[in-house]
């Protein structure tokens, strides 16, 4: 029996195009399409698709109205958007996205991501699986890896220290002698990107990671890393927390 695949997006050619790349193949079949929300959430309903692919930005209704008045687990959906900001990511997954990928996407790898949604033991090993509420990115960038983490542990988008903190990351990842000079190098080249002061980047990537820790995140932090690294009532200063992640990204890349 193929799976049975449900198509929203209010690009036609798109649409036709994934349609029948997924109707040649002998596990999946396109059983239903949709161009705007109103009617996907109508035809979501009806058609009980077993996975939906779903774009963000569609007339009528968008693809956040879809999220929210679907049945959550009713399907395995992939958000498959142009919309790259780390807001919208985490509107996303936090509505019940089983993964996002960025557009332009290949089928083949939209083939992929299906696959390992449907058989999630199959994915690869280096891809961490939450709680269905902490659900992640799949993608490539190292900024999408990191946004990743990010999900995971608790971080907020919204606050100053997310981004200040993703940057002093991919600075340890770039060059990890960094860590080693935080407060001489690595806060004044943050600083420097951010137009703004050594001690503000300090005390935003802080309390970036203060406000994870008091969501009591700290089992999936732990279960991110592989070890209990911390406790409760262990919070790591700036540099361990940027050097952790930075590890973590190098290690993945070997």
């Amino acid at each position: 029996m193929k799976t049975r695949i449900m198509v929203v997006d209010d690009n036609e050619e798109y649409v036709k195009e994934t349609s029948a790349y997924f109707n040649a193949t002998e596990k999946f079949e396109v059983a239903a399409t949709a161009e705007n929300g109103v009617a996907a959430i109508e035809k979501f309903n009806s058609v009980k698709p077993d996975v939906m692919l779903l774009d963000l930005v569609m007339p009528q209704a968008d693809g956040f109205s879809v999220l929210e008045r679907v049945q959550k687990g009713a399907a395995k959906i992939i958000v498959v958007s142009a919309l790259s900001q780390d807001v919208f990511i985490s509107k996303a997954i936090g509505l019940g996205a089983d993964y996002y990928m960025i557009k332009p996407v290949s089928l083949q790898n939209l083939e992929s991501r299906i696959r390992e949604a449907l058989n999630p033991s199959a994915a690869p090993k280096n891809y961490y699986s939450p709680q269905p509420s902490q659900r992640l990115v799949r993608h490539g960038s190292l900024d999408e890896k990191i946004t990743n983490i990010f999900i995971t542990v608790g971080i907020p988008a919204h606050i100053k220290g997310y981004h200040f903190l993703r940057e002093a990351i991919k600075m340890a990842i770039d060059n990890p002698e960094i860590i080693n000079n935080i407060t001489k190098k690595l806060y004044p080249e943050v600083a420097g990107k951010f137009n703004t002061t050594p001690s503000k980047v300090e005390r935003a990537i802080r309390h970036a990671i203060e406000v994870a820790w008091n969501r009591g995140k700290i089992e999936n932090i732990n279960a991110l890393f592989g070890v209990r690294v911390y406790g409760h009532n262990e919070k790591p200063t700036n540099g361990e927390f940027i050097a952790l992640v930075a590890d973590k990204m190098l290690l993945e890349s070997v």
